[in-house]
């Protein structure tokens, strides 16, 4: 995977993440239309989110809109794959959140907290659940708070437990079911992303094919049966039909068929 330098921007390839230090940016991209894109704004998020980590002891840091080559589908597949340890071993994840402000006004800020857009969008569980340390910054870039200062408040946002949260509880004790609701709620720009950025929640891995639509959660589906016996899979389909942003039935999968619908 690349790598930040903090201090000159340049790239650094470190091929395994526990052996070294790193700090990783969490920030929602910009939507223009049904997709996201990279404007101004994003650049900015990078050169500030380097100036932080390095003033915080990181010499390194990973951004996905900068580390990741998406025009490479080899590529883009291994760092999907990967993204859930590398978010694990960060040793600290910072969460920009341009919807809050720097207001001293505690109920207010937390009022903006609980409606941030940070909180709706897929990829952000894993980049909340993953890393130890996941401190929340307003828009200029103040500490609002952490995970676990702030457990709680993002309990009751989110409903996952102030256990899992801290690390008290392991992902592992959790039931497939529950863990699904924590994204019923969430969108993605892509459809295919509804599953992919589960993957390291669930412990599974499997190629990623932008264009097979919703047939990558029957894979992700079929992944989780392999690696949890956990007869609770089973209520996926009425958790996320009935509050997914899509409003679409999730698909199922007869004994015979062997490809994917469009084919």
């Amino acid at each position: 995977m690349r790598l930040l330098d903090t201090t000159t921007g340049e790239f650094r390839w470190v091929q395994d993440p526990r052996r070294v230090r790193y700090a990783i940016l969490s920030h929602v991209w910009a939507k223009k239309g049904d997709v996201d894109y990279v404007p101004e704004q994003t650049y900015q998020d990078i050169r500030h989110f380097c100036e932080v980590a390095r003033n915080d002891g990181f010499n390194l840091g990973w951004a996905d809109s900068a580390c990741i080559d998406k025009t490479s589908s080899s590529e883009l597949s291994e760092a999907i794959n990967s993204m859930y340890n590398w978010y694990r071993y960060a040793g600290a994840c910072y969460a920009i959140l341009h919807d809050v402000s720097d207001t001293d006004d505690k109920e207010q800020r937390d009022e903006q907290f609980r409606s941030s857009k940070w909180f709706t969008r897929g990829w952000t569980l894993q980049e909340l659940l993953a890393p130890s340390v996941v401190l929340f910054l307003s828009n200029k870039w103040k500490v609002i708070g952490s995970k676990h200062t702030l457990a709680e408040l993002i309990e009751d946002v989110t409903g996952i437990g102030r256990a899992v949260l801290t690390l008290e509880q392991p992902l592992e004790d959790v039931s497939v079911a529950r863990r699904m609701s924590w994204a019923a709620r969430r969108e993605t720009s892509r459809e295919e992303d509804e599953a992919y950025s589960l993957m390291g929640i669930f412990g599974v891995n499997m190629p990623t094919t932008y264009g097979e639509g919703r047939y990558a959660f029957i894979r992700l589906q079929e992944e989780i049966l392999k690696h949890i016996p956990d007869q609770t899979i089973f209520a996926w389909g009425p958790i996320l039909t009935a509050t997914t942003s899509h409003s679409r039935t999730l698909p199922t999968r007869h004994p015979q068929q062997n490809k994917p619908p469009f084919q």
